[in-house]
């Protein structure tokens, strides 16, 4: 009955409602995987003695995580959409087998990493810059965050199965219980209290890939003990080329737009460096703390998605439509809520890192400028996930082209040009992310319009 009673809320609750009360956990959960990055930066940058280096370790590691997280999370987001559309439609065989496949996904993922961790990070980390003692430090973070990636793996999938069944607090919970273990073991690893080894940047690794680890095994209790309409067992694991591909149909727009900040962030780091070291350090300091905004908006996207693709499988137009408006509304609010607080905060927000003088004002100057892009990416994000739930991947899959790749690393790398040669200050490097939101933005309005006549209207 219980089971029953979940799955009617994404048929009968209604859906401005629905998405609040599915959305908030998800939000919660997504702005805590943000917590993994930041606490890991906020500690290392107040190291005695190489807390900057440390720092920027940390900073050219990031797109790998960012990258894992996004193979994961897409393969989730996916499973999970194509779940909530065959529970729409009474299919539980179909339910059954699409949850399978993503555990072995899972485990393919995992294997995939653990081979670059062993193999690629010496050669990945070489690429961004020559400085031996930060290679050193980001090649001993990364290769235990690749090789340890299990928790983060597969707590996508039980993440997404239990979104997907609308028993989001749990998922919430789980993230919770990593992040606070996270948080806790943090200090004692890095500084080396209660009788810990001082294990610097390797213990900001151990005490992220434990907390990942915690967020997997309780989220796995959740699924066995909750999820009783998806049947587990060994024979679903094997792999049908059908169901995987309908997984990443819906899931690749997701994983490519996570994905492409991984690139974009790579790339960013690379253009930047040729300006200064200050400017890398500067991006990567507002980036992780823009994510908590961003990833806010993520949380609330993974909402949009199901209950629209559920409404979806049901057939019904007015739920779409309510979704589109609500899922459009809220996804605002977040955005323009962020670029708010980041304008209002930025010196205090920006002050938690032991940073010099020159790269919090670098930092500062990034912060008020990229922010008047949030209300763009937020629209941006909102599309995203509207184009996945009713089948539309390849505008989804344009849409984060555009607005991560197309018009930011060709625009920065000309604006970089201009501040070498000393036509114009380092602000306008930021002025990028306006335009390339700004503009995606256009191009998501179009693919909407297109959208409604054909599938909706």
């Amino acid at each position: 009955m219980e089971q029953e009673k979940e799955l009617s809320k994404l048929g009968t609750q209604p859906v401005g409602k629905l998405l609040i009360t599915t959305g908030l956990p998800m939000i919660l959960s997504m702005v805590l995987q943000a917590v993994y990055n930041i606490v890991d930066s906020a500690f290392v940058s107040n190291i005695e003695g190489y807390g900057e280096a440390a720092f920027n370790a940390l900073t050219l590691a990031f797109p790998v995580q960012m990258l894992m997280v996004a193979i994961s999370i897409g393969t989730g987001v996916g499973m999970g959409a194509l779940l909530s559309k065959s529970l729409g439609q009474n299919d539980s065989e179909k339910v059954n087998y699409t949850a399978g496949n993503a555990e072995f996904l899972a485990i393919v993922i995992y294997a995939v990493f653990v081979l670059f961790g062993f193999f690629g990070v010496d050669f990945y980390l070489h690429t961004q810059t020559d400085s031996a003692e930060i290679i050193d430090m980001a090649a001993d973070y990364l290769t235990i965050c690749c090789t340890m990636s299990i928790g983060i793996v597969f707590f996508a999938v039980f993440e997404k199965l239990l979104q997907a069944t609308g028993r989001s607090l749990f998922s919430t919970i789980a993230q919770m219980a990593g992040a606070i273990t996270n948080i806790v073991l943090d200090p004692i690893m890095i500084y080396g209290l209660l009788g810990c080894p001082q294990l610097g940047v390797k213990g900001a690794a151990y005490a992220t890939v434990i907390g990942q680890i915690v967020s997997m095994t309780v989220g796995l209790i959740f699924h066995i003990k909750l999820n009783k309409e998806v049947t587990n067992g060994i024979k679903y694991l094997k792999p049908s080329a059908k169901i995987i591909g309908r997984i990443y149909s819906i899931g690749l727009p997701a994983i490519i737009a996570q994905a492409l900040m991984s690139v974009m962030t790579y790339g960013m780091n690379i253009i930047l460096n040729t300006v200064s070291t200050g400017c890398v350090t500067a991006y990567g300091l507002y980036y992780k703390i823009q994510q908590f905004f961003l990833f806010a908006a993520f949380g609330m996207r993974d909402a949009i998605t199901p209950v629209i693709s559920f409404a979806h499988g049901m057939g019904s137009k007015k739920r779409i439509t309510d979704g589109i408006k609500y899922g459009m509304i809220f996804t605002l609010v977040i955005m323009a809520a962020g670029m708010i607080i980041i304008e209002c905060l930025a010196y205090p927000l920006a002050g938690i890192f032991s940073l010099s003088g020159e790269t919090l004002d670098l930092c500062i100057e990034a912060m008020r400028i990229v922010s008047l892009s949030f209300v763009f990416a937020g629209a941006n994000i909102a599309f995203q996930g509207i184009f996945q739930a009713v089948d539309s991947g390849m505008p989804s899959l344009i849409v984060s082209v555009c607005r991560q790749l197309l018009f930011v690393l060709p625009v920065a790398w000309g604006f970089a040009l201009l501040v070498t040669g000393g036509a114009v200050g380092t602000w306008i490097l930021w002025t990028t992310f306006i335009i390339a939101e700004g503009v995606s933005a256009l191009i998501s309005v179009l693919f909407m319009v297109r959208i409604y006549k054909k599938k909706i209207a």
